[in-house]
């Protein structure tokens, strides 16, 4: 193109960007659970045809085909041997459709997981595989790349060191925003664009997220204290079902509109994301010969805000459970959520449990991936109608961040405080296996969101005003097949923030004294799980097909030797009494979870403390 791309920007030129890549191979009849990254090898015909439609609309730069193609996602297609081969192909189909006429810049999208401080991922696993993913895109002949659709400003960064890591080529670093104007981690477009600046980036900006309408929205908050330029490529609108089909409905016309708003705002690459088609990018085409680029100037006024000094509570402080820990032998039971909306039952057996002098409720959060009554509206109803406390089981499969954050905020409105957070069972074990999971993050990372509540922040470091209390538990198994990393991710719940620990039912003591020497420097109080059996074929059951569970040879075979449905259940409760009584001596409390729903097994059990 004569001139280079960083020549362009500081020339005050506008270039224009193409439009979706998934959008037109979808329309090409590709379907949406397929590998489209893949396509650069099975029918590189393909993917070059819609870099050539999206040239002939006018485009100065085109994308490869590569967004999905880290090791992360080619790994659940079985193509994680062949990521070099994919991208470096990538490249080559859009250099050789583009020639010298357009720029080729090297498609990078998110992971797919979850990195440090959310998940588990470690910060330096993700910049090696960003690592891979760009220097094979490097080496294909890239003018420069984009790094695009981010939600997590953590995660963009590891990108972009490691892109930094392969060559100085320019980069484009664009990130999606939600509807109220923030990434899905709650950072605004300001935070985002000072980062970005800051870090490196050539051009930062905003992709996919919403319509123009959005877009432009939090692109005006950029333009007001970026010193760089800015790009922008929005979604056609939102997707509409018609006829059975989810179809973006924004036009051309609508579109080349909002190009000139964006020019307008300082903008200087113009494109489209989901839902966008050649007859968009014309129509931005058209827009961007109509203007010359901009940039509205914003007085920016620097207001001071008075700091306030949280109060950060010790356990002891948040919860009566807080306050027994350590000081008292702390017995609590296992209350599953009724199936339907008749919740009379369970208020019963609280009553009973707390005449019997239990110290506090637990309250699964979909058990066995099975659809109940939410268990923070269940502990909201015990707390108020019974007065016993409530520990809320919280896991990480079926909400995003967004909505864990506001669970949370909402449930300590309600005056709920002790909560287990646990990553949750996959819909495939339960009645729904076609139901979606979210995981978003897994335990750790809901940890630190609380954690972060309790310090007074979101997670992304906003101020909510005043300080959680949350008494956050986690769980943990003693006969994880894995006691390593069983160890290794507890203690990063710990570090994170967890400040007791709820067990896995224990049978083999051994296994117990093995976790507790593995984690004795934190010093964290720890309830044991016991569960009483009430037959050989339960104890098979749980032993051969329950994840976690671990019964050894000699409790199945006492199972065994019961000689009726009585003697079995009598039998149970003598070893759940056993086990009760050896380990009173070694944790802080004991977390019983009675078979089917029968509270008067676990009192019986309960009774050997007397």
């Amino acid at each position: 193109m004569g001139k280079s791309f960083r020549e362009h920007l500081e020339q005050d030129e506008v270039l224009v960007c193409d439009g979706a890549m998934g959008t037109m191979l979808y329309s090409k009849g590709i379907y949406i659970n397929r590998c489209f990254d893949e396509l650069n090898l099975s029918n590189p015909a393909m993917v070059k045809d819609v870099h050539l439609d999206y040239l002939k609309s006018g485009a100065d730069i085109i994308e490869t085909n590569t967004f999905g193609a880290n090791w992360f996602k080619l790994e659940p297609h079985g193509l994680e041997e062949r990521l070099y081969e994919i991208n470096f192909q990538g490249v080559k189909i859009a250099r050789e459709a583009a020639g010298d006429k357009a720029f080729v810049a090297g498609s990078i999208g998110p992971l797919g997981r979850p990195i440090e401080p959310i998940g588990h991922l470690s910060q330096e696993e993700a910049r090696q595989a960003f690592y891979d993913q760009a220097k094979a895109q490097f080496e294909g002949g890239v003018d420069l790349f984009i790094l695009e659709t981010f939600k997590d400003i953590n995660e963009i960064h590891q990108a972009l060191l490691a892109v930094k890591d392969v060559c100085d080529l320019p980069v484009i670093a664009q990130m999606a925003f939600t509807d109220e104007g923030k990434t899905a981690y709650g950072v605004s477009p300001e935070e985002v664009v000072r980062k970005l600046e800051g870090w490196g980036a050539d051009v930062v900006g905003i992709n996919c997220s919403t319509g123009p309408e959005g877009v432009w929205k939090a692109i005006q908050e950029m333009a007001r204290v970026s010193d760089i330029p800015l790009s922008a490529q929005p979604n056609a609108g939102f997707p509409q079902l018609v006829q059975g089909r989810l179809l973006y409905l924004a036009s051309p016309e609508y579109f080349a509109e909002y190009a000139k708003r964006f020019i307008q705002s300082g903008v200087r690459i113009v494109g489209g994301c989901c839902g966008t088609t050649p007859a968009h990018i014309r129509a931005i085409r058209t827009a961007v010969k109509a203007l010359r680029p901009s940039r509205q100037l914003v007085e920016v006024k620097v207001v001071e805000v008075e700091e306030k000094v949280l109060q950060v509570k010790k356990p002891a402080e948040k919860s009566k459970l807080g306050e027994k820990l350590g000081k008292k032998f702390v017995v609590s039971i296992e209350m599953n959520p009724p199936r339907g909306p008749d919740f009379s039952k369970v208020v019963e057996g609280a009553r009973r449990i707390k005449v019997a002098g239990v110290d506090a409720v637990n309250i699964p959060d979909g058990p066995r991936a099975s659809a109940r009554m939410s268990p923070l509206a269940l502990a909201t109803i015990l707390e108020s109608k019974v007065g016993i406390e409530t520990i809320l089981h919280y896991t990480c499969r079926d909400r995003n961040i967004l909505g864990m954050q506001s669970d949370l905020l909402g449930a300590h409105a309600l005056g709920l405080r002790n909560i287990l957070i646990v990553t949750g069972d996959p819909p495939k074990l339960g009645d729904y296996p076609t139901a979606t999971a979210v995981f978003d993050v897994d335990s750790i990372g809901l940890v630190r969101i609380a954690n972060n509540l309790n310090n007074g922040t979101d997670l992304a470091g906003n101020p909510i005003g005043a300080a959680t209390s949350f008494h956050i538990g986690v769980g943990a198994n003693p006969g994880a097949i894995s006691f390593e990393e069983e160890i290794s991710r507890l203690k990063q719940k710990i570090e994170a923030g967890a400040e007791y620990i709820l067990t896995q039912p224990v049978f083999d003591i051994k296994l117990l004294e093995k976790l507790l020497d593995g984690i004795k420097e934190y010093k964290i109080p720890v309830l044991a799980g016991i569960l009483p059996l009430v037959s050989y074929r339960n104890a098979e059951f749980l032993h051969n097909e329950v994840p976690g569970m671990s019964i050894p040879k000699t409790v199945r075979d006492r199972m065994q030797r019961a000689d009726s449905g009585e003697e079995a259940k009598k039998v149970g409760v003598q070893i759940a009494q056993e086990v009760l009584q050896e380990v009173k001596n070694m944790v802080q409390g004991v977390y019983l979870m009675p078979p089917f729903g029968r509270y008067e097994v676990a009192l019986q059990v309960v009774e050997v403390l007397k």
